[in-house]
């Protein structure tokens, strides 16, 4: 479920992500004055409005509890904030792992493990946080992971997302299940964009999938490995249970009133055919990485590795880089965060190609011990995504910059001057 974005006429509202029905009428036209300002309460750009807070409040609707992006004092004031006013179908889209959620509890909880060196007689009174990844530079090496339909839960959407990474320089990976153009996203960033691939299940549609980014200027492909034939996210359903609006106001929906997916509604695949195609493919072998190689110039990350020895293959195969990822504890059940994942696939590509991850980071300090045990770059997901949800642009923003901000204070506590000074022995294992 995803959602609503405004169509002129204003009051004609339909939520993205998923078909709209032909024959529907606008919500607008179907509700009472009570429903639809119940349906208009679940926008969290609304309530960014002064008059529409003023109303919302008196109508006893759920507000982020924060005047402006800069009360939030950390990465969680963000999450309590935004749950407040993600309705619940979408915050389960959101905040869901798959199964007990325990490997996405694991990704958040690993960061304990290891702890931080303090090193004194120090001059840190200039400290770089800057670096640069395959060919990218970038402010600090905190990059925003790529998260689809982000309409779900703001209207500003990717757009967004890309101004917050053009005024803060950092990286910013798109989703194929993005809610903009791509071509429009790339312009709003004013930079080359990262771009995450679904492999699909048809070579010549991810062919043109592959060339459209690269049209775009996207420099990187990002090719996502870790969910080849499906995941049981048991936490959304149950929320999608919970919610209390009507899916079919929106969208269409199954003979259960559960909304019906499809790819045609997604900006990326506008003008392909998309009858039988599916977003992954459970065929998908190494050979994959050639092919995707012989159809752009992009560099090629493999998303998804978590092993030594997966590692080592991606090297003898042709990628450019890996991203430690498990899609934010939404593919395997492992119980296993990306973080202790870390350590081998650096091991296992020997300072060949450059090693990223993503999944639980939520201070700076977990970006330190990231990059202290070999990443090169550092991925969040959730975080900015709750920073947009309260209020857009700003929010995403101030993420970044609350994350920067503890991410330099870790380096100045630990003697690091720079990037290139984090180091292995910079960090113990809890005892």
């Amino acid at each position: 479920m995803h959602r609503a974005a405004t169509a002129a006429p204003a009051a004609k509202l339909y939520c993205l992500g998923y078909p709209r029905d032909p024959q529907r009428k606008p919500v607008g036209e179907q509700m009472d004055r009570r429903a639809w300002l119940q349906y208009l309460s679940a926008l969290p750009a609304l309530a960014m409005l002064p008059a529409w807070s003023a109303r919302a409040a008196e109508a006893g609707m759920a507000s982020t509890g924060m005047a402006s992006a800069a009360e939030a004092l950390d990465l969680f004031d963000f999450e309590a904030a935004a749950q407040k006013i993600v309705p619940p179908a979408h915050w389960g889209y959101l905040q869901s792992g798959v199964d007990g959620n325990l490997t996405r509890d694991a990704n958040q909880a690993a960061y304990s493990h290891w702890q931080l060196v303090p090193r004194r007689m120090v001059d840190v009174s200039r400290v770089d946080l800057g670096t640069t990844v395959l060919g990218t530079t970038m402010a600090s090496p905190v990059m925003l992971s790529p998260i689809g339909s982000l309409r779900a839960i703001h209207l500003e959407a990717d757009l967004g997302v890309a101004r917050a990474a053009k005024t803060k320089n950092q990286t910013h990976i798109v989703s194929t299940q993005m809610s903009d153009r791509i071509e429009d996203i790339a312009a709003a960033r004013g930079a080359p964009l990262w771009y995450q691939l679904y492999t699909t299940n048809r070579i010549e549609a991810t062919r043109q999938l592959v060339q459209r980014a690269q049209r775009a200027g996207c420099t990187v492909v990002a090719v996502t490995v870790d969910t080849p034939a499906g995941r049981n996210t048991v936490t959304a359903t149950r929320l999608r249970r919970q919610d209390t609006r009507q899916c079919s106001n929106c969208h269409q929906t199954d003979a259960a009133g559960n909304p019906r997916g499809g790819m045609n509604t997604k900006p990326m695949f506008a003008g392909m055919d998309t009858q039988g195609l599916g977003l992954v493919s459970a065929s998908l072998d190494w050979d994959f990485v050639r092919r995707l190689k012989d159809m752009t110039t992009m560099k090629v990350v493999l998303k998804g590795i978590e092993s030594g020895e997966d590692a080592a293959l991606a090297v003898e195969h042709g990628a450019d880089g890996i991203l430690v990822s498990n899609h934010g504890g939404r593919a395997l059940e492992s119980g296993r965060g990306t973080v202790e994942s870390l350590p081998g696939v650096v091991k296992g590509v020997a300072g060949k190609i450059p090693v990223m991850v993503d999944g639980g980071v939520r201070r700076g300090t977990d970006v330190f011990k990231a990059l202290a045990l070999g990443a090169s770059a550092v991925g969040i997901g959730r975080p900015y995504a709750w920073g947009l949800a309260c209020f857009g642009q700003q929010g995403v923003e101030r993420v970044l910059d609350i994350l920067n901000q503890e991410l330099r204070l870790a380096m100045v506590g630990c003697g690091a001057r720079n990037v290139g000074e984090i180091r292995a022995s910079s960090l113990v294992t809890r005892g």
